[in-house]
């Protein structure tokens, strides 16, 4: 995810250029942190989720509410000026990997 801060064979780069990349380096290190940090927010939120649906033996996956999740995540990404695929495809990844939790979770209730 991230771009690294490394500066090997940038001898001959003008000194006010390569301190402009590093300090794009270090914002994009501090984003990518914060998106780990969101993410196992998230997957803790889920494994609830997982959790609650094991105790009332409902199904791990939910394809409505995954439906509704990628269109108002491609709405938010065109909002923001990020490719609704991507979104969707990152979502899409993300939720594969929710199931993947509850089914686990499921298992182990059983």
């Amino acid at each position: 995810m991230s771009d690294t801060s490394d500066t090997s064979g940038t001898s001959g780069i003008d000194p006010s250029v390569l301190a402009e990349l590093t300090r794009l380096r270090e914002s994009i290190d501090n984003i990518d942190a914060a998106v780990v940090h969101m993410l196992a927010e998230r997957f803790k939120c889920t494994q609830q989720v997982g959790v609650l649906k094991a105790g009332h033996h409902l199904p791990p996956a939910d394809p409505a509410r995954e439906a509704r999740q990628i269109a108002r995540l491609r709405e938010l990404a065109a909002s923001a000026k990020l490719d609704p695929a991507f979104a969707e495809k990152l979502l899409n990844f993300i939720i594969a990997e929710v199931i993947r939790h509850h089914e686990t979770i499921a298992d182990g209730a059983r």
